[in-house]
C-alpha cells in the first residue's frame, strides 16, 4: 500500500454550487457537461469578477475525471453585449494593479486554460451577438445560432485588440482578414463565419443545444482514451498559437492601458460601440447595413 493516497478530485456537486453565481451547470450520466455563462440570470455583462471565474471554472472542470465532453455557450437571445456598470470599478480605483492581476493574469489563464488544461473534447456555442467570442471559437467545435454576430470592440473603445480574440481571429481567419476586423469591428454574420471557417454549423438558437448533444452522442462513440488523445491532435494549432502570441499580445494590451493611465470599459462605452451590430450594420463608421 502506498504511503499517501490521491488528492481527491473536484466534484460536481460542490463546483456547480460554487460557481452558480456565474455559470448554470448540468451533466448527464455519460459525463457530458453543459456550461451556460450568465449574468443575473441573463446573458452575460463582462466584469473582472466573470473574467477571473472563467478560468476558475475551466481548470476546476478539466480537474473532474467525470467529465467527458464540455459544452460552453452563453444565455438568452446574446452571447456577451454589455458591461456590468460596475463591473470594471476596480480598474478605476488602481489600474496598474488591475493591468496585471484581473487583465493580463486572468485574461491568460482564461485562454490557456481552455486550451491547455481540459483533457476533454469541448464544443463552444455562439448563442447571439456579443464579443470575447474567443471562448467559444477556440473551442475544438463551434456551432453558431442564426442571427449572431461576431466582432472585436476592443479598437473602438481605445484598447489594443490583444488579450485572446485577435489569436483567435488570425488563426481562422488569415492575416488580411483578421486585420480588418480587429480595426474596423467589423460585424462578421453567422453565415459569413461559416464561409470563412470561424465556425462548424450554423443552426437555430433553440437547436443549438440539442445539436451540440447530438455531436456529443457521436464523439462518445469511441472510448474515453481515444477521445482524450484526440483533443492533443486537434489543438495542436491553438497550443502553437498560444505559445506564440497570448502572453506579448497581453503585454502589449496592458502597456497601452498603463500607458493612457485611463479606464476603456465603462458600460456607456462599451454601449456605444455595439449599437451597430444590433442595428445591422458592418462597423460602426458605415451607415449602410447593405454596403
Amino acid at each position: 500500500m502506498s504511503l499517501q493516497s490521491f488528492v481527491d478530485p473536484p466534484r460536481f456537486e460542490e463546483y456547480s454550487e460554487r460557481f452558480k453565481e456565474f455559470f448554470r451547470m448540468e451533466r448527464d450520466e455519460d459525463g457530458v457537461l453543459l456550461v451556460e455563462a450568465h449574468t443575473l440570470g441573463g446573458p452575460v455583462q463582462l466584469s473582472v469578477q466573470n473574467h477571473r471565474a472563467l478560468g476558475q471554472m475551466l481548470k476546476t472542470v478539466g480537474a473532474d475525471p467525470d467529465n467527458e465532453i464540455l459544452i460552453l455557450t452563453g444565455t438568452g437571445e446574446e452571447f456577451m453585449m454589455g458591461s456590468d456598470p460596475e463591473g470594471f470599478a476596480l480598474e478605476d480605483a488602481d489600474l496598474e494593479y488591475w493591468a496585471y492581476e484581473y487583465a493580463y493574469k486572468d485574461g491568460r489563464i482564461n485562454v490557456s486554460a481552455l486550451v491547455n488544461d481540459l483533457e476533454i473534447p469541448t464544443i463552444g456555442l455562439m448563442n447571439g451577438p456579443g464579443f470575447h467570442s474567443e471562448i467559444v471559437l477556440m473551442c475544438d467545435l463551434t456551432l453558431a445560432a442564426e442571427g449572431a454576430t461576431i466582432f472585436d470592440l476592443h479598437y473602438d473603445i481605445g484598447s489594443v485588440p490583444a488579450d485572446g480574440i485577435h489569436n483567435a481571429f488570425q488563426e481562422l481567419l488569415g492575416v488580411k482578414r483578421a486585420a480588418y476586423a480587429l480595426l474596423t469591428g467589423e460585424a462578421i454574420t453567422a453565415e459569413k463565419a461559416l464561409e470563412w471557417g470561424m465556425v462548424n454549423e450554423v443552426v437555430p438558437r433553440d437547436r443549438l443545444v440539442p445539436r451540440a448533444r447530438e455531436i456529443a452522442a457521436h464523439i462518445l462513440t469511441q472510448p474515453r482514451t481515444v477521445r482524450r488523445l484526440t483533443t492533443q491532435i486537434v489543438r495542436r494549432p491553438w497550443k502553437q498559437r498560444v505559445v506564440d502570441d497570448l502572453d506579448g499580445g497581453f503585454g502589449i494590451q496592458m502597456f497601452g492601458h498603463l500607458a493612457k493611465k485611463r479606464s476603456v470599459h465603462g458600460e456607456a462605452h462599451i454601449r456605444s460601440t455595439v449599437e451597430y451590430v444590433r442595428e445591422g450594420r458592418r462597423n460602426n463608421f458605415d451607415p449602410d447595413p447593405e454596403r
